[in-house]
Parts: C-alpha cells; structure tokens; sequence
C-alpha cells in the first residue's frame, strides 16, 4: 500500500471538515487536485473511504478506520518532531484544544499568555457546544480539553482548574431582586430560559431541579450565554448562568442575582484528556503553564458574595 504523508493529511482534513472543498483549502490545493489525491488513497486501501451525501461527506467503516491509524501516526510524528525543537531549545509545533462555550472567557486569556512564552507554536482553538467537544474529545481529536461536565463513561485524566459556580439571575426589576431565602415554588409562575440540551450548564440545572423536585411551568432555550444575559437583562425571563458569563467585563446593572435554595451551583472547571494518550511534549508544557496561572487564583469560596466573585474572574487572564 503506497500513500504519502501528504496524501494522509489530505485524508485527515477532509474528515475533520466533512468537505473536500474544505479539505483542500487547508491544505492549499486545488479541489480537483484533492479529489484525485483522494481517489489514490481509495485505489491504494483497495476500499470506498467515503460517500458523499447532499454534498456532506460520510466517512465509509473503512474511512473511518483509515482516520483513526492516520491521526494516531500524524499526532506520533508532530510529537516527534516537538521532541526535536526542544532537543535544540524551542517549543515550537501544533496545539489543539477544544472548550465548551463557556470557556471562552478565560480560555484565550491563558493561551494568549502561552503564546507570548512561546511565539512559533500555532494554535488551534475549537469552541463548541459541550455535545461537540465530547464527540471530538471520544474521538481523540485534540490534544487537550476544557469542560465543566466530563463525561463520566469515559476513562480520563482529569486536572481540576477552579470553580465555575452557576448563578439564578433576573431582571433587576424582578419582584424577588433583593430578597433572602427564596424558594424554587416562589418562581414556578417564571419563565426560564435556558441554555440548549446538552450544554453542561444545562446538565448542572436540570439536575438541580431535579433534587428540589422542581420544573418550570415554561421555558425556552437558546444557544448562547450571551443571548440568555440579554434576554434576561431585557425582562425575558430568568436564568441560570455561569459567573464566568456574568462577569465578562463590567457587570451588568439591569442583571440581579437572585439568593435561592439550591444555588449557586457548585461546579469545577476541568482540563481532560484520554486516560492512556501520551501528552505531546507542547501539551504537556502548556498544561504546566495553565496549573501554574491557575494555582493561587479563583479559588474562591463558594459562598463569596457574586459580586466579589466576578471581580476576581475577570482578572484571570
């Protein structure tokens, strides 16, 4: 069987981008050059490696195994090569991290102070919902991985970084803006609205009500943080948000947070990867650096006041 290293990389970008357009702009092809390099590959396994579909790629059984042995001999070499640049004294090569969405606001605060200790590694950020990052995460497709939810079916190292405490919000207008003790049933006439199925937060509230016995008369879901903080912030409903969420730039006056049973929520932070992957040497010394920025930083209780608490997040970076 006689396929190329590029050709290979050629095969890896098309399943990580489901296109062969997409595939060949990564690579800086042409389009009919990467779909003869493509039909190569298939002549040489022997087998269809993929179909494609209302213009979406489908990797075949056979695809998908070709995917797998050729990241696990791509993410060998890039490590080797690593290996070298720090035999001569550099850190230099590609790393790949992937965050929910709520990581994004302190994530690329650490990389970029990771960038500036070292300026000839590329970076290669995905930010996702938390469904995505885990399917990427089952598949081995980055190097590391920033969540609130780890999936528990799944074995893994697992670094805990800080605390990611999930607020009940409001209207500062709302009746019970301001008052001590409130109760879940208080806010059963509420609308909630809610981050998608799926998303870690969401997890953490249903799970929440849950244990209070506890379900909102109604709701709706969107997408982002920052949709619901504006909707809530323009009287939509309330909502159940991350104070990393709340407390990206200044603190938004018409936002309250409301003192009810149950929360806030106690979540962590985490950095994870595959129990049994060998970290590449880049991995490893960027995950060194994020525990040293995160020692001694938000490790704030749990009962601080809100408003403590968002200031200290903001100072991450």
């Amino acid at each position: 069987m006689n396929v190329t290293f590029r050709q290979l990389k050629l095969f890896m970008a098309l399943a990580d981008t489901g296109s062969v357009s997409a595939a060949a702009q990564r690579m800086h092809v042409t389009q009919p050059t990467a779909s003869m390099q493509l039909k190569d590959v298939a002549d040489a396994v022997g087998l269809p490696l993929y179909d494609v579909i209302s213009r979406k790629v489908h990797l075949t059984e056979a695809g998908e195994e070709l995917a797998r042995t050729a990241r696990t001999m791509l993410d060998q070499w890039e490590a080797f090569e690593q290996r070298m640049a720090a035999f001569q004294g550099m850190a230099r090569g590609r790393l790949r991290v992937a965050v929910v969405s709520t990581a994004k606001y302190f994530i690329p605060g650490l990389l970029g102070s990771f960038c500036d200790s070292h300026p000839e590694v590329d970076i290669s950020l995905e930010v996702l919902n938390r469904d995505q990052v885990v399917t990427r995460l089952r598949a081995n497709m980055d190097d590391l991985y920033v969540m609130s939810q780890p999936p528990d079916d799944m074995a893994l190292e697992d670094d805990i970084l800080m605390p990611n405490p999930l607020y009940l919000v409001a209207p500062a207008s709302h009746p019970l803006a301001g008052q001590a003790a409130i109760t879940l049933a208080q806010l059963a006439s509420s609308r909630f609205v809610l981050r998608e199925r799926g998303s870690g937060t969401r997890m953490a509230t249903d799970r929440t009500f849950k244990q209070h016995g506890f379900a909102p008369a109604n709701w709706l879901e969107l997408g982002s943080n920052e949709a619901i903080r504006e909707s809530v912030a323009s009287k939509l409903g309330v909502a159940v948000l991350s104070s990393h969420a709340l407390g990206s730039g200044t603190a938004d006056a018409r936002i309250a947070v409301l003192d009810v049973e149950g929360f806030p929520i106690q979540s962590q932070w985490h950095l994870v990867w595959l129990k049994g992957k060998q970290l590449s040497p880049l991995a490893g010394v960027f995950r060194a650096h994020v525990l040293a920025r995160m020692q001694g930083r938000l490790m704030v209780a749990a009962d601080n006041a809100p408003s403590d608490l968002l200031r200290d997040v903001s100072a991450v970076p």
